[in-house]
């Protein structure tokens, strides 16, 4: 059965439910569109694509505000939060918060992955690539496969997370 995670302004629905693998898998419904799991590289592309309008690094930086308070369960506050720094976006401000959200949720979902040493910072690095050092999405997005862990704990270190 999905779990609500937020009702993006009152008619995008981000929520988890049963996927390939857990009980962990982010979905998103979007008006007149049917439900589905978004990407890495659709939500690495979009806040790439708005980060051309409103800065790289405020993105991040906003990204980043809300990283630090994800832990493994839902918060009402940290989802305020979003909505809260996404109304600075102006006419963007709900693609944003969509995005932001399901970000959020796929942090919350690396946190409860069994057996996840990386857990969300695995999303700070895919962020960090695309918004920070201009890699490209699917690049991105694929960079961590087939890599071990602890190499990429030395990258992201080097980085400073």
């Amino acid at each position: 059965m999905a779990t609500l995670v937020k009702n993006v302004r009152n008619k995008n629905i981000v929520e988890f439910d049963k996927g390939a693998f857990d009980e962990w898998c982010v979905y998103l419904t979007r008006p007149g569109l049917s439900r589905y799991a978004p990407r890495d590289t659709e939500y690495f592309n979009k806040l790439r694509q708005l980060g051309n309008k409103h800065g790289h690094q405020k993105i991040y930086s906003d990204f980043v505000a809300f990283y630090r308070r994800t832990n493994k369960t839902i918060d009402g506050r940290v989802l305020s939060l979003i909505t809260d720094i996404t109304n600075s976006y102006s006419n963007d401000a709900e693609e944003m918060d969509i995005w932001f959200s399901v970000v959020y949720a796929g942090m919350v979902a690396e946190e409860n992955k069994a057996f996840a040493v990386l857990r969300k910072r695995i999303k700070r690095l895919g962020m960090h690539q695309v918004l920070i050092e201009g890699f490209d999405a699917e690049h991105a997005a694929n960079f961590s496969r087939g890599r071990k862990w602890r190499e990429l704990d030395i990258l992201m270190r080097q980085r400073g997370f």
